[in-house]
């Protein structure tokens, strides 16, 4: 059975319970401090934090491993990027060079480089789960609400709200028409790469005029019933904090601010283990 990405996953866990704007706003947090530091040890810890919040979610890794896994590919593709266009990034950053493997021209392999390009995967590994579990732990309509409680538009927060909604049923229309493809003998799934990919751009623009459809049906509604006529609006699964919100806020505050604390504590936001 398909499993359906970044969709909303029903559970009765702690993260769940937490308002939309309580998980909105942690996830913010989260997000600047592993911006900002370049500081290994911190960055591990985040990245432990990350893959034990999804342990208490009740999120397992096979409903969300498609987009993990995605993702940890384009991770992997920008290390290797960030080596072929700056080799000697590691040795400006850290300034010692301690050479593991000579190369070609300047593709010279140092153990400074190898340990920056490090810490550019754990930060992206530290904020990829975090930013999965929210979308996955936090209804569309409920985000849409966080959003509207800090501030954002209410039209921008709804909005996105219907862009979240909308990805599963474009992944049910996206299977849909491709098993009416194979149906008519289009090879998709068995056939050599190329040529699935070539096949593939004939789900595309079917699958192009049914969101059009489904935009022009939403939009329709959304005007017969008045959308944007006034300048506030409620929301039916908007909740009030709670203690747990505000417990979950101070923690991921508390953690920000050791974050930074040993991130710039001796000035430098690079831990450099090389001097």
């Amino acid at each position: 059975m398909a499993v359906d990405m970044l969709g909303y996953i029903e559970r009765k866990s702690p993260v769940h319970r937490l308002t939309g704007a309580t998980k909105l706003i942690c996830f913010l947090l989260w997000t600047i401090a592993t911006i900002v530091t370049y500081d290994t040890r911190v960055l591990i810890v985040l990245l432990l934090a990350s893959v034990g919040l999804f342990s208490v979610s009740k999120i397992s890794f096979k409903e969300v491993r498609f987009v993990l896994l995605f993702t940890l590919s384009f991770i992997l593709l920008n290390s290797i990027a960030v080596y072929l266009f700056a080799p000697e990034q590691g040795v400006a950053i850290y300034g010692t060079r301690h050479v593991l493997a000579e190369g070609i021209g300047r593709f010279t392999v140092t153990s400074e480089q190898l340990f920056y390009m490090l810490n550019l995967i754990l930060k992206y590994s530290a904020i990829v789960p975090i930013a999965v579990l929210f979308l996955v732990t936090t209804h569309p309509t409920e985000f849409a609400a966080s959003l509207n409680r800090i501030g954002i538009p209410y039209k921008i927060a709804f909005a996105v709200s219907l862009a979240l909604r909308y990805i599963p049923d474009v992944q049910r229309d996206f299977r849909t028409i491709k098993d009416a493809q194979e149906a008519r003998g289009v090879a998709l799934s068995n056939a050599p790469l190329f040529k699935r990919i070539r096949n593939s751009l004939n789900i595309l623009l079917p699958l192009v005029f049914t969101s059009l459809e489904r935009i022009e049906t939403v939009s329709n509604a959304m005007d017969l019933r008045g959308f944007g006529a006034g300048k506030k609006r409620t929301w039916y699964n908007q909740r009030p904090m709670t203690k747990a919100d505000f417990t979950a806020i101070a923690c991921v505050g508390l953690l920000v601010l050791l974050s930074c604390f040993i991130t710039f504590y001796d000035g430098n936001r690079f831990y450099n283990p090389f001097r």
